[in-house]
C-alpha cells in the first residue's frame, strides 16, 4: 500500500498543503477543488454501465445488466459510480482514505451528485434514505474517520436525502477485501453487518442509498444489501465514487 501512496501527487497529501484556490490535480489557480479543464479531461467520459453493478458494458448490448449480474443476481438493485478506479480517480481515493485529506470528500461527493443526476435522467428512482458503509471499531480507531461517511455527509445535503449514520453497524473487523482471493471475500463478509433496533423502523419499506468509496467485487455491498433487505428494505442502490474494472 505504501508504494501506491508514494504515487499520490504531493498537492493531495496532508503535508503538501493545497493553495486556498488551486486544482488538486494540475495545481492551477481555480475557484474549485478540481478545475473544469481537469474535470472535463478526466471525468467527462461516461461509458454505458450495467445498471446493477456499474461494470462497463458494450454500447450495443441489448441487456441493461452484465452477464455476471444476469447469472448471479446481486442483492442490491442498482449501482451509481462517478468513474472507474484508475488514474487519477484512484489517487483521489487514496489521498482521502490513507492520506487523511478530508477536504477531498466534498469534491468526491459533488462528482457523485453529478453522476446521480445522470442516473435520475434515465428515469430510475433515487433513494429516499442514505447510509454509509460502516467501518469496524478497530479500523475506525486506527484511521480516525470513515471515508464513506465523509463523502455521504455533503452528498446527502446536496441531494436533500436524509442521512442515517447509524443505520448499519459492523459487528466485527473483517480482513481487507483487497488482500483476499476472490472466492474468500464472500465468506469474509458473511453476517458482518446488522441493523440496530433503533434503526429498524427507518429501514422497513425504504429505498436506501449506500455510499462507499470503491466497489471491486461488490461482496461488501452485496452483504449490506442482503442485511438491509432482511430487515425489510424495499430497494438498495449503491452510490460509489469509483468502480474497479477487471483487466
Amino acid at each position: 500500500m505504501l508504494s501506491r501512496l508514494l504515487t499520490i501527487p504531493r498537492c493531495l497529501l496532508p503535508f503538501g498543503r493545497l493553495l486556498p484556490s488551486s486544482c488538486v490535480l494540475c495545481g492551477q489557480t481555480d475557484r474549485e477543488a478540481l478545475c473544469q479543464s481537469c474535470r472535463t479531461h478526466y471525468f467527462s467520459v461516461r461509458p454505458r454501465r450495467c445498471v446493477q453493478c456499474a461494470t462497463p458494458i458494450p454500447t450495443t448490448a441489448k441487456e441493461i445488466r452484465c452477464g455476471d449480474c444476469l447469472k448471479h443476481k446481486p442483492a442490491f438493485d442498482a449501482t451509481v459510480v462517478a468513474g472507474d478506479y484508475a488514474a487519477p480517480a484512484d489517487q483521489l481515493v487514496l489521498a482521502l482514505k490513507f492520506g487523511a485529506t478530508l477536504p477531498l470528500a466534498p469534491l468526491l461527493a459533488d462528482m457523485l451528485r453529478e453522476a446521480l443526476g445522470h442516473y435520475a435522467e434515465r428515469v430510475l428512482p433515487l433513494p429516499k434514505l442514505m447510509a454509509a458503509v460502516p467501518l469496524g471499531p478497530a479500523r475506525l480507531q486506527e484511521r480516525g474517520f470513515n471515508q464513506s461517511l465523509e463523502i455521504a455527509r455533503p452528498l446527502a445535503r446536496a441531494m436533500d436525502i436524509r442521512l442515517e449514520p447509524q443505520l448499519l453497524v459492523r459487528l466485527r473487523d473483517t480482513q481487507a477485501q483487497a488482500t483476499l482471493p476472490h472466492d474468500e471475500r464472500k465468506r469474509n463478509m458473511r453476517r458482518a453487518f446488522v441493523v440496530p433496533t433503533a434503526a429498524m423502523n427507518h429501514v422497513r419499506g425504504a429505498h436506501i442509498g449506500v455510499v462507499d468509496d470503491v466497489i471491486t467485487t461488490g461482496e461488501t455491498l452485496n452483504e449490506i444489501a442482503e442485511t438491509l433487505k432482511r430487515f425489510g428494505a424495499r430497494r438498495v442502490t449503491n452510490i460509489v465514487f469509483a468502480r474497479t474494472v477487471a483487466k
